[in-house]
């Protein structure tokens, strides 16, 4: 494959982090895919030393598949048996490798650190409808301080958004609405 300069860039680049950051489609995948078999090939690392961070599962599936696809691909290429040692080595830890999403490396750090951080080690994650009843909640709780405080702001944001015979469930709507877009 013909690299761009910046792909070119983007793959020779050592001792230090790297953010790719391009357009649906451009070769990001292809091109981290070249720069993690270009340094395992190096020996700087093994593949099970590397954090790799997607935003999808289906990216961080597609990224994980693709190194192993490399990887094999140069195995059945070279007659060099030290060279086909190390890749099979990084064939078998590509198994532990840490490529994944955001949430789920941060789950992660939280799960291997729970005494440190002082949390309950059964936590989990919330299902997006548990994050919705939570969110009806703590609306539900701070409307009613804020009717019980008199609050003269909120009373306003109420009669002009909100607050008809069937109660506040519009306004709910906006502000969570509000909040997804901020999100």
């Amino acid at each position: 494959m013909a690299w761009t300069e910046a792909q070119q860039r983007a793959i020779e680049a050592r001792d230090r982090n790297l953010l790719v950051a391009a357009a649906a489609g451009s070769g990001k995948t292809a091109v981290l895919v070249q720069r993690i078999i270009g340094m395992v090939m190096s020996g700087c690392f093994d593949v099970d030393e590397l954090l790799v961070v997607t935003f999808t599962r289906a990216a961080a599936e597609e990224m994980r598949a693709r190194i192993g696809s490399a990887l094999e691909k140069r195995a059945s290429e070279t007659e060099d048996m030290d060279q086909l040692a190390r890749l099979e080595r990084q064939m078998v830890l590509l198994s532990g490798a840490s490529i994944t999403t955001i949430d789920s490396f941060c789950q992660s750090i939280l799960r291997r650190s729970f005494s440190d951080i002082d949390i309950d080690p059964k936590f989990r994650i919330a299902s997006e409808q548990e994050l919705r009843l939570l969110q009806q909640d703590v609306l539900e709780d701070l409307f009613e301080e804020k009717y019980g405080e008199e609050d003269e702001e909120f009373l306003r944001l109420v009669d002009g958004y909100g607050g008809n015979e069937r109660g506040d469930e519009a306004l709910y709507r906006l502000l969570l609405r509000l909040y997804d877009f901020s999100q």
